[in-house]
């Protein structure tokens, strides 16, 4: 087992998993080398999520563990079942980004049972006190900054923003929206709408929210793929060039759109970032080290003035 070859010798629950390994007796199949985590994500649909994933699988897979994945389709009660499922695998910690930030206590429950470490990423929860950490983006600056760069293009924009109201994440970025619009007095918010995170669920509500309010010239979406629904929806309607579009997360396709001026700007997260980190910290947590409670990584606004120069993680 290579992964305890270090100067500091073995990590104490390194050596419990080993002991695990080799016990028993008779011939039966191979076990896999060392312990296994898992991780239950909203969808592996989204890029930043899948992004998230690669920095988890390959920080752990460095100290010689493996890494179950799970994918909820944006579906709480799959979630549910998913953590059920992986608990019962005896796992070393379980990192999970929530489908509902609420819904998922229930989940925690039993892990914190099973003196189970969780991990929670990207999209925090209400009960923090049943988990060991969690690591996500800096959720509120993204939603001020998304704000800000907004009101430069369009001081008196007329919005309509797409929201995901059962994740941590985007009622932080519609918090530091809102307290930055607080400060330009000639915007003006017609309505918030559940875009369900996804461009197959924001394209609807687009083309609803479009006929509902022709003055509507200006959209803040949660998310790249829910902007990317909603441009759709906004070019079918032949509406191009007249309603701006701002969003988070700084994905591949993301920065393609705000390259081609159909996107105005998506204020980026470092989703590998996440993902290492929340292993890192998972790892520290075994080996016995303290670990912060909170730990938000930055992020950075993105335009067409910039985006040349930046690569997007996913």
């Amino acid at each position: 087992m290579s992964f305890v070859a270090s100067g500091r010798g073995f990590a104490p629950w390194l050596v419990s998993a080993g002991c695990v390994l080799l016990a028993g007796c008779g011939p039966r199949p191979a076990a896999p080398a060392g312990p296994v985590f898992g991780a239950s994500f909203q969808s592996l649909s989204n890029p930043v999520f899948v992004e998230i994933n690669s920095g988890l699988a390959a920080t752990i897979k460095a100290r010689g563990a493996r890494l179950i994945t799970r994918d909820a389709r944006f579906n709480h009660q799959q979630q549910m079942e998913d953590v059920a499922d992986l608990l019962q695998q005896q796992p070393a910690a379980i990192f999970i980004n929530p489908v509902n930030w609420e819904g998922i206590k229930d989940s925690l429950t039993a892990a914190k049972r099973k003196q189970v470490p969780v991990i929670i990423v990207d999209a925090p929860v209400s009960d923090p006190d049943l988990v060991l950490c969690q690591v996500a983006s800096d959720n509120f600056e993204a939603g001020r900054l998304a704000c800000a760069a907004l009101a430069q293009a369009k001081p008196s924009a007329r919005i309509v923003v797409l929201h995901l109201s059962v994740n941590r994440a985007c009622i932080d970025r519609v918090a530091g929206f809102k307290a930055e619009m607080a400060g330009h007095p000639g915007m003006k918010l017609l309505d918030i709408q559940e875009g369900k995170g996804s461009a197959e669920g924001a394209r609807p509500v687009m083309v609803d929210a479009l006929k509902r309010f022709p003055e509507l010239d200006a959209v803040f979406a949660l998310n790249d793929p829910s902007a990317l629904g909603a441009l759709g929806a906004i070019e079918a309607a032949d509406r191009n060039g007249q309603v701006t579009v701002v969003t988070v997360d700084g994905s591949r396709e993301g920065l393609a759109a705000v390259q081609a001026g159909r996107l105005y700007a998506t204020v980026a997260q470092f989703p590998r970032d996440i993902g290492r980190l929340a292993a890192e910290k998972a790892l520290a947590h075994l080996d016995g080290k303290p670990v912060e409670k909170d730990i938000k990584v930055p992020v950075k606004l993105i335009t067409r003035a910039n985006a040349a120069g930046f690569r997007a993680e996913p």
